[in-house]
C-alpha cells in the first residue's frame, strides 16, 4: 500500500511539474498592421486609432465581435498567445500618406507609419506585418531599392521603407520569426516590391488570396479565410 501511494505521488508531482511547462511553451504573437488588424479596446498604444469597432452604432461593415478577427481565430485555432497588437487604421509603410483634399499634397505619416512603430511590439516568439495595403491605396512613391545607409528621404519611398522596416525588426527583435502578409488586390509594383525585399532579407511572404471585403476590408467570410491561409502559411 505504501508503494502504490509513493508512485500515485510521484506522479501527480510529475504532471504538476509538467503542466506549467506546457503552458509556458505556448508561442506570443505580435501584429504590426494597419486597419485590417485593428479593433476597438484590443490595441497597444490605445490611442491607435481603429477601423473594426465593437459598439454598436459605430460598425462599419458586418464584423460583430473580436473574435472574428483573423488574429484572434489564428491565436485561438492554433495554440498562440497575444503579445502586443500595434495596428493602427490608414498607416502606410513609408512615411507618405494619403492626399489631403484642401492641399492636394500627400500627408505627412510619421507619426503613424510602420517605420516609426517597428519597435514598440513587446517581447515576442512570431511577429506578423500586414501592410503595404495602405501605400498601394494612397498611390505612395515607390522608389528605388535600397538595403542601408537610409536618408529620412528615403523613407518616404515605399521600397527604401520596406526594406528599412525588415531590416529594424530583424535587428531589433533576434531570434524571433517575422512574416509579412501581403493584402490581395493590390498594385502589382506593391506586389513585386514586397516579394523582391522579402527575398533579399529572408523573411516568408504570406500572400493572401481571394478575400472576400466588405468596404474594402475583410468579412467574416474574409477573416476567416484570412485566418487559414496565414496559419497554414507559419506551421
Amino acid at each position: 500500500m505504501k508503494k502504490i501511494f509513493i508512485i500515485s505521488a510521484l506522479i501527480f508531482a510529475g504532471l504538476m511539474l509538467v503542466a506549467p511547462a506546457n503552458a509556458k511553451q505556448l508561442k506570443s504573437i505580435s501584429i504590426l498592421g494597419d486597419s485590417y488588424s485593428t479593433y476597438e479596446g484590443y490595441l497597444t498604444p490605445d490611442t491607435n486609432v481603429v477601423w473594426y469597432y465593437s459598439r454598436p452604432g459605430h460598425y462599419r461593415n458586418e464584423m460583430r465581435s473580436v473574435t472574428q478577427t483573423w488574429w484572434h481565430q489564428l491565436i485561438k485555432n492554433n495554440g498562440y498567445k497575444l503579445c502586443r497588437n500595434n495596428s493602427y487604421s490608414g498607416s502606410t509603410i513609408c512615411n507618405t500618406g494619403y492626399v489631403d483634399k484642401k492641399t492636394g499634397k500627400h500627408q505627412d505619416y510619421t507619426h503613424n507609419s510602420f517605420v516609426t512603430r517597428l519597435d514598440n511590439l513587446g517581447n515576442p516568439d512570431i511577429i506578423l506585418v500586414c501592410g503595404g495595403t495602405n501605400d498601394s491605396w494612397a498611390g505612395a512613391p515607390i522608389g528605388e531599392y535600397k538595403y542601408g545607409e537610409w536618408t529620412k528621404e528615403d523613407l518616404y519611398q515605399f521600397r527604401p521603407a520596406m526594406a528599412y522596416l525588415l531590416d529594424g525588426l530583424i535587428n531589433h527583435y533576434p531570434n524571433v520569426e517575422i512574416y509579412f502578409i501581403l493584402n490581395s488586390e493590390l498594385k502589382e509594383s506593391i506586389n513585386e516590391s514586397c516579394r523582391e525585399v522579402c527575398k533579399h532579407y529572408n523573411v516568408p511572404l504570406i500572400e493572401l488570396k481571394d478575400i472576400d471585403k466588405q468596404m474594402g476590408h475583410p468579412s467574416v467570410k474574409g477573416m476567416k479565410s484570412f485566418a487559414e491561409q496565414v496559419a497554414k502559411a507559419i506551421k
